[in-house]
C-alpha cells in the first residue's frame, strides 16, 4: 500500500501546511523557496502517476490520493496568493483576475461533489487528458504567480502566470463542462 508513487502523493499533500507557512506573510526570500518547494512538489504529480503505471502498482490508494492532493494544493496556493501581499503591497492576485481562481475553486468542489456522488452509484468518469492538461496550466500559473512574488524586477513572469490562470480557467470551464455532462446522464 505504501508504494513509492503512493508515498510521492502522500508527499504532496504533507507539503500543502509547508507552501501555505511561507504564503503566510512572505518576503522575497519566502517566495524563493515557497518557488523551489512548490515545483519540487509539482514534480511529483507526474512521477507517482509515471511510476504506479510502470511498475505496476497502481492501487486504490493512490487512485483516491492523487486528485485531492492536487486540489489540497491548488485551492491552499490560490488562498494564500491571493491573501498575501506581494512587494507591491497588493495580493499577487488581485483584482478582476480573482475571477479564474474562483473559477478554478468552484469547478474543483463541484466535480468532487458529483465525483462522490456518482461513486455511490458505483460509476466512474476518468480523467481525460483535457483535464490533465487543466492541472498542468494550473500548476505552471501558480508556480509562476510565486515566483513573481519572489523577483518583482520581472513583470512579464506576473504577466505569463496570469495569461497561464486565466488559460487554466478556461479549459476547467471545458473539462467541468464535460464532467457534468457525462455526470448528468445518471441523475434523475
Amino acid at each position: 500500500m505504501l508504494t513509492l508513487p503512493n508515498l510521492l502523493t502522500l508527499s504532496r499533500i504533507l507539503a500543502v501546511p509547508l507552501l501555505v507557512f511561507l504564503l503566510w506573510k512572505p518576503s522575497w526570500w519566502d517566495y524563493g523557496i515557497t518557488f523551489i518547494l512548490y515545483c519540487i512538489v509539482g514534480i511529483t504529480d507526474y512521477f507517482d502517476g509515471y511510476l504506479a503505471r510502470a511498475q505496476g502498482t497502481v492501487s486504490r490508494l493512490g487512485v483516491f490520493l492523487d486528485p485531492i492532493a492536487d486540489k489540497i494544493m491548488v485551492a491552499a496556493v490560490i488562498i494564500m496568493l491571493v491573501s498575501s501581499r506581494a512587494s507591491s503591497g497588493e495580493p499577487v492576485i488581485h483584482g478582476f483576475h480573482i475571477i479564474p481562481a474562483l473559477v478554478i475553486l468552484l469547478r474543483e468542489i463541484i466535480v468532487s461533489g458529483l465525483r462522490e456522488f456518482l461513486a455511490g452509484l458505483q460509476v466512474s468518469i476518468p480523467v481525460s487528458q483535457l483535464a490533465k492538461w487543466k492541472t498542468t496550466f494550473q500548476l505552471v500559473s501558480l508556480g509562476g504567480l510565486i515566483l513573481a512574488g519572489a523577483a518583482p524586477q520581472w513583470p512579464l513572469v506576473h504577466l505569463a502566470a496570469l495569461v497561464f490562470l486565466w488559460a487554466a480557467a478556461a479549459l476547467t470551464l471545458v473539462t467541468g463542462w464535460d464532467y457534468l455532462r457525462a455526470g448528468l446522464k445518471h441523475m434523475d
